[in-house]
């Protein structure tokens, strides 16, 4: 099966909508760092009740008890998506009831009330409009979207915590990798989740993403982009990068670990399948031997932040394996399809785009 087809003409025509925007902000030097906007939301919930009615708030600090079982004891789910300027002018949010539903999920699994979908969808809606300003130009970046949910509550006790925030924020970024395909080192001491569906690995989890830290840091300084951890249990099956997802193509099939508990259910990864599935491939969902991985012809990431990034190498233990790379690739192509429809220069025939008004 043929690529969506585009739709009209996406060429860069940042200047005239920069004009429009009127944010004090030069688009070319954007990066994947915060930058202070307009309005912030915010919606309060007591233990055992639900969540009814949130207002827009100047950005800025928040008060917390030093208490609050959030900063304790790490009862905090969060979320990530962007908003897109498209060379029309309008404005569009990729999912995002996909990731109120994963909010959800997470919160019951940490006893937290949650935002309903609607609520969840309804209040990004309104800080996106509330910072419409910020969202770049087509071709400049996105707004990233970062909704929280917290126990914002005081205990000292390990309990669920007697209130709740709901929080979001936005900012202005561009890609999250800069210099473009990665270089992957696999991580065979630490690891980011327990295998199973017993723990937190399946969820966004606050506490999920700090353990990174030790390993990406140390691949980094050794002139690695980024870490691929193994699954815990028997270190032999690959499992997710710090914070995205992988793929792994060999000719015509393309395979990806199975979200068995331990590994986060992607957006961009469930959209990607449904994409290569209309073009004709093979997708198996599954656990990948490490050594499978490195006889790959191709090995890409995906994730809200990154959205589709190429692989050029992983590097486990001495053994150093090379994939294409280049606009030829599967996952160049993927990644112009996905951004087509997400910034609206590619047919949505899957209803996935909500446009803002």
């Amino acid at each position: 099966m043929s690529l969506p087809s585009v739709l009209g003409n996406c060429e860069d025509n940042s200047k005239s909508v920069a004009d429009e925007n009127g944010a004090d902000i030069n688009w070319d030097e954007l990066g994947f760092n915060p930058v202070p906007t307009d309005f912030m939301y915010v919606m309060k919930c007591a233990k055992g009740e639900k969540f009814s009615q949130g207002s827009l708030i100047r950005y800025g600090n928040i008060e917390i008890s030093p208490s609050a079982v959030i900063l304790n004891y790490g009862q905090g789910v969060f979320e990530g998506l962007k908003a897109y300027r498209t060379e029309d002018g309008r404005i569009l949010l990729f999912r995002p009831e996909e990731n109120a539903q994963r909010m959800k999920t997470g919160a019951d699994r940490l006893c937290m009330p949650s935002p309903s979908i609607d609520q969840f969808v309804t209040a990004v809606k309104q800080t996106v409009l509330a910072n419409k300003r910020w969202v770049p130009p087509p071709g400049k970046g996105s707004l990233y979207i970062r909704p929280l949910l917290m126990g914002t509550g005081a205990s000292l006790t390990l309990a669920p915590a007697p209130e709740y925030t709901f929080l979001i924020y936005c900012s202005p970024v561009t890609s999250y990798h800069k210099d473009g395909e990665l270089n992957l080192k696999v991580e065979s001491k630490f690891h980011r989740a327990i295998s199973g569906s017993g723990g937190t690995g399946g969820i966004k989890s606050v506490t999920n993403y700090a353990p990174v830290y030790a390993a990406s840091i140390e691949a980094k300084a050794n002139g690695f982009s980024d870490v691929l951890f193994l699954d815990s249990a028997t270190g032999k099956y690959i499992e997710e990068v710090s914070a995205c997802n992988v793929f792994v193509v060999k000719g015509n099939a393309i395979c990806t670990p199975a979200t068995n508990g331990a590994i986060l259910p992607g957006i961009t990864r469930k959209s990607i399948i449904d994409i290569v599935l209309d073009l004709g491939y093979q997708v198996m969902e599954r656990a990948i031997p490490v050594e499978e991985m490195l006889e790959a012809d191709e090995v890409f990431c995906t994730g809200t932040a990154v959205v589709v990034n190429s692989v050029s190498s992983v590097t486990y233990k001495e053994i150093r394996a090379e994939y294409k790379t280049g606009p030829e690739t599967l996952s160049e192509k993927l990644r112009k399809t996905l951004v087509g429809i997400q910034t609206g220069c590619v047919e949505d025939t899957k209803g996935w785009t909500v446009r803002i008004d």
